[in-house]
C-alpha cells in the first residue's frame, strides 16, 4: 500500500554536536549527518528535543538545516522540529520550516499549558491550514503532560491530508491499536522508543524515530527489515541485543548520554547546554560498559 508520505523506517532525531563554548560546532554537524546516512538513516530529525531545540535560536536552526542540507546531499529526507505550545508560534515556526524547504516538520502537542482534546485539534489544524508540508504529529506525554488520544489523532488524519503520520512515545500498547483501527491505512506511525520499536511493529507501526540510531543505525535497520521479510527470530534476536543500550541511553535526561556515547565513539564532544549536564564519571563508565557489551554481542554475529 502507498503511504500519505513515506519518510524511512528509520528516522534518526540528531543531536546538535556542540564545542566546550555551548556554540554549535558546525563541522561536526556535517560530519556526524553523514555518518547517519551512511549507518542507516532514511532521515534525520533536525532541531528536535533530542538536538536540544529549547536553547537553540531561529538562526542557529538555520544554519543547522543548511550544514544537514549539505551533508545529507539529497541522500535522506530532512525533518525539522517546529512545535510550540503556543498556536501562532507554531504556525510561525512552520512557515520558517516551509521558508528552508525542509521535506517534512514534527509538531509536538502542546505542552505546560496541557490543552483538552477539542484545543489540541483547533492547534493542529490551524498549523495544517497554514502550510503544504508534510506534517508528523508527536505524542509525548511524559514531556507534554497531556495526552492526545487515538480517536483525536484519527480525526486529525481524516481531515488534513498534509497531517501524514504521528510519532507516538506511549508504552501503551492497546493506544497503538486503538491508533491503527481507527486511522487511515496511509497514515503512518512511528514509535517514539526505541525499546517500543518491536513490540509496536507487531501492531502495524511503520519504523522508528530513534537516539539509538545515533550509535546502531544500521542494526535497528536490520531489525525492522529482518522483521518486515518475516525473519521474526532474527529481528527478536537484534532487539533483545539492543535493548541494553536502549534503556541506557535514557537514565539520564535525553541527549546527555547519546551525546556521551558519541563522544566515546570520537564522532562529536559530550557537551550540552543549561538547563542539561553532562553525565559523572559513575554515569559513563557505566554507560561505556553497556556500549561495550553490546558491540562484543553483536560481533558474535559475524
Amino acid at each position: 500500500m502507498t503511504l500519505r508520505y513515506d519518510c524511512g523506517e528509520v528516522i534518526t532525531a540528531m543531536v546538535t554536536p556542540m564545542e566546550k563554548s555551548g556554540a554549535i560546532d558546525y563541522d561536526r554537524v556535517e560530519s556526524l549527518a553523514a555518518h547517519l546516512i551512511n549507518s542507516g538513516s532514511d532521515a534525520l530529525l533536525v532541531a528536535g528535543t533530542t538536538g536540544e531545540s529549547p536553547c537553540l535560536t531561529n538562526e542557529e536552526e538555520i544554519e543547522l538545516v543548511n550544514s544537514v542540507k549539505r551533508a545529507v546531499a539529497n541522500k535522506a529526507k530532512i525533518i525539522l522540529g517546529a512545535g510550540s505550545n503556543s498556536t501562532q508560534s507554531a504556525i510561525e515556526y512552520t512557515k520558517f520550516a516551509q521558508k528552508e524547504e525542509v521535506d517534512a516538520i514534527l509538531s509536538v502537542v502542546p505542552y505546560y499549558n496541557k490543552p483538552n482534546q477539542r484545543g489540541m485539534v483547533e492547534h493542529f489544524s490551524a498549523i495544517a491550514d497554514s502550510t503544504d508540508l508534510p506534517i508528523i504529529l508527536y505524542n509525548i506525554p511524559g514531556r507534554t503532560g497531556v495526552e492526545m488520544l487515538p480517536q483525536t489523532v484519527a480525526y486529525l488524519a481524516n481531515t488534513h491530508k498534509n497531517i501524514v503520520g504521528l510519532k507516538q512515545s506511549c508504552a501503551d500498547m492497546d493506544k497503538i491499536t486503538e491508533l491503527k483501527m481507527l486511522c487511515p491505512e496511509d497514515f503512518v506511525i512511528y514509535s517514539g522508543d526505541d525499546s517500543l520499536t518491536l513490540p509496536m511493529m507487531s501492531i502495524g507501526v511503520h519504523g522508528v524515530i530513534s537516539v539509538a540510531s545515533h550509535l546502531f543505525g544500521s542494526e535497528i535497520k536490520s531489525m525492522i527489515r529482518n522483521f518486515k521479510s518475516g525473519e521474526i527470530i532474527a529481528a527478536q534476536n537484534m532487539h533483545k541485543k539492543l535493548f541494553p543500550v536502549f534503556k541506557q541511553l535514557f537514565t539520564a535526561p535525553n541527549p546527555i548520554p547519546v551525546k556521551a556515547a558519541l563522544a566515546y565513539k570520537g564522532l562529536i564532544e559530550e557537551y550540552v547546554r543549561k538547563p542539561l549536564v553532562t553525565l559523572s564519571e559513575d554515569e559513563k563508565i557505566n554507560l561505556y560498559r553497556v556500549i561495550d557489551s553490546v558491540n562484543a554481542e553483536l560481533s558474535q554475529l559475524g
